[in-house]
């Protein structure tokens, strides 16, 4: 079975919603669950995460209250919830401190995408691995081969496969880059492959799932939580329309 992972940012549409959003998409069937820590400047991510970002930030979503929120669903939740975000953020937080918050409250990996891997060696793993936690890269199609088995030597979870060079949530570009699918599943990664960017519906996630080892959806989903009245009832049958 292809796995399938969804984001959305934390603390739309309202402030307490995340832990009703955590429940929904485990309860859909989703595999793993990404939760996007808002920022001020999400330079990766495209308009609409930008503007969920903005909408959180104005709710009064913190790192503090993520990890709040997190700890009182923490012996529901039984698939693993991953941290998406920047790292100026975290070290503001402090990074030990915020590991060990990460290990309270039921987090089993992180992904800090400005985070150079140099760095990360260097400074940070030795704190991830006391704390047990993983930690995601990200390679694109312009990621050399060399670079891809560097990256993925580094990390542990998965390994972060963008299916193009633009912004998450790009609606130009359609998810066909065969050659670099082809690519990756030939280079003999000790992580599995998880595809994200451009992923909108059940068609694209069994076209860029055909060589990897599962897709991650953000943009669609939160599309559905900034734009819905019902978006309990709407995320859950989306989610339950990649799988099915």
């Amino acid at each position: 079975m292809k796995k399938l992972n969804i984001y959305f940012t934390a603390g739309i549409p309202q402030l307490k919603d995340t832990t009703k959003i955590l429940k929904l998409i485990q309860n859909s069937g989703a595999d793993y669950i990404e939760i996007g820590m808002p920022y001020s400047d999400p330079v990766a991510d495209g308009p609409v995460i930008q503007k969920a970002h903005e909408i959180a930030l104005k709710n009064g979503m913190t790192i503090a209250e993520l990890f709040e929120q997190l700890k009182t669903v923490k012996s529901e939740m039984n698939i693993p919830i991953i941290l998406m975000g920047y790292i100026n953020p975290v070290l503001s937080f402090g990074f030990e401190e915020f590991c060990k918050e990460c290990k309270e409250s039921g987090v089993s990996g992180l992904i800090i995408p400005d985070l150079p891997p140099v760095e990360f060696e260097k400074n940070y793993r030795s704190i991830l691995e006391k704390y047990n936690l993983n930690f995601i890269f990200l390679v694109t199609p312009e990621t050399s081969d060399e670079r891809i088995k560097y990256l993925d030597s580094l990390s542990s979870g998965f390994l972060y496969a963008v299916s193009s060079s633009s912004t998450t949530g790009n609606e130009a570009k359609e998810i066909n880059n065969e050659e670099y699918l082809n690519r990756l599943a030939n280079l003999g990664l000790k992580n599995p492959v998880m595809i994200g960017f451009g992923i909108k519906n059940k068609s694209d996630f069994d076209k860029v799932t055909e060589k990897a080892d599962g897709g991650i959806i953000g943009t669609a989903f939160v599309n559905i939580l900034l734009n819905n009245d019902d978006w309990a009832k709407k995320g859950e049958n989306f989610i339950r329309s990649i799988i099915n």
